[in-house]
Order: C-alpha cells, then structure tokens, then sequence
C-alpha cells in the first residue's frame, strides 16, 4: 500500500489493551493492582504475569491459566492480580498454515510477511504440532522485591518433545521497547493444559499462524507509590529486556 490513505480505506482499528510497562517490571514493581476480572474485561486473549512474578499467564478464549516454575498449570482465579499484562478481543486478519519443520528464525520471516507494516502492533496465536519447545518460567519473588534481570537469573530451560499445543503473544514494534518486549514475545502452554512457559526457541512441524492487528494501544498506568518511585527509563533498557526474555 502507498499511503496512509489506501490504510484507512482497508484497515478497521483494533485495540490491545496493557497494564503497566515493561519497564516498570524490570525495576521490581511486582505489586498487582489490577485483577483478572478486570483484565479480561479489555480482552479475551493475552499473556502476562502474576502477582510477585508467581507465574506466567497466558488467555485463551478468556481462560486464563498460570504457569508456574514447578511445572505446574492451573486455571488462574478471577480475583489473582496481574502487574503486567497485554490482551486483547483476537480478530484474526490473516492466517498462514505451515507444512514441514519450521524454525523460530523462519517463523518469524513468515509473521513479517504477513503483516502491513512492522510499525504496527499484532496479536499471534500459533496452533500445531511442534518436534519441541524450549520455556523457562518466573518464580514467585518476595519482598523486598529484586530488579527483574536478577530474579530471573539462573531460571531453568525446560524442553518438551513432540507436543502439541498453542502460543499466544505479541509482535510489538522496536519503537516500544521499555513499553512492552520488542519483537515477537509469546508463551506457550500444551494441548493437556499441563506444560509451558514463556517461549525460549521451537520448531513447528505443523500447523496454523494467525495474526490479529492493532492499531490502538491503551495502557492503564498502576496507581501505585511502587509504580510512581520506579526508574522507567535506565540507561541499558534494552540489554535488561534481552536478559529477561531471551537471556542474553
């Protein structure tokens, strides 16, 4: 398309609602104020975390489920909190079956194809069969609360072999970086409901890649003092993100 003009004329606004920023995160501010019910209340589609880092969440059809660094997967109550979260109502626009193994590297060319421009904001789910997943999970943290590159330091990779499931995420613009995770952001959790985590690397034999586009952010800022003391802006944002969420 040629101009923002041809956009208006073929695109209808979507919009992916978050709670707080990814940089507030970084810098310890684990206190939930918003609960579920509120959350889904802007969307039925999401990953985030939970109270204290206990947790990684991911919404399917408005259930959410918790993701705990013991293996475990629960059904998360309506009243548990979230202190970062992204959803939205999923309306895919586009879709792409994929035959044959595929990488992470390789899916994420195909994503990139998929969309209008990389200065949007898209909504992923991908359904199939997968020949492995690599996930690592956040453990629940206490006060007083460490930054969060030092309490996911050392957190286990767990591999699982020949599943099938589905991963829920976002591909968030480099401009947002701070605001959210930069790049493709997904967790995982298997057909069972019994294994997952926040997606490390993958290869998908088969399956289905469907984006939703965004083009309205609304973020609800945490009326808290953790939230109004926190440093939002340091000056190795963006090496703090990678170590959190690829561990580089």
């Amino acid at each position: 398309m040629s101009s923002g003009q041809d956009l208006r004329h073929h695109v209808v606004r979507h919009e992916v609602f978050q709670t707080s920023l990814m940089s507030a995160l970084l810098d310890g501010v684990y206190e939930g104020e918003m609960t579920l019910a509120e959350l889904l209340g802007h969307g039925n589609f999401g990953i985030g975390t939970f109270q204290g880092l206990d947790g990684e969440m991911i919404i399917i059809d408005s259930v959410p489920w918790r993701m705990r660094a013991d293996g475990g997967v629960s059904r998360a109550r309506l009243e548990d909190r979230t202190p970062f979260a992204t959803v939205t109502n999923f309306v895919p626009n586009v879709s792409r079956e994929i035959n044959g193994a595929t990488t992470r590297a390789q899916l994420h060319e195909i994503i990139d194809q998929l969309m209008i421009s990389t200065n949007y904001l898209y909504a992923l789910r991908i359904t199939g069969e997968f020949e492995w997943v690599s996930t690592r999970t956040v453990r629940r943290q206490e006060r007083p609360y460490r930054p969060m590159a030092e309490a996911t330091a050392g957190e286990a990779v767990v591999r699982h072999e020949r599943t099938g499931g589905v991963m829920v995420g976002f591909r968030t613009p480099l401009f947002e970086q701070g605001i959210n995770v930069a790049g493709c952001h997904v967790h995982f959790v298997d057909d069972s409901r019994s294994r997952g985590g926040h997606v490390m690397d993958f290869v998908l034999d088969r399956g289905l890649v469907e984006v939703c586009l965004g083009t309205d952010l609304h973020v609800a800022l945490p009326l808290t003092e953790e939230f109004a003391d926190a440093d939002l802006a340091p000056d190795d944002l963006d090496a703090q993100v990678r170590a959190t969420e690829t561990h580089e």
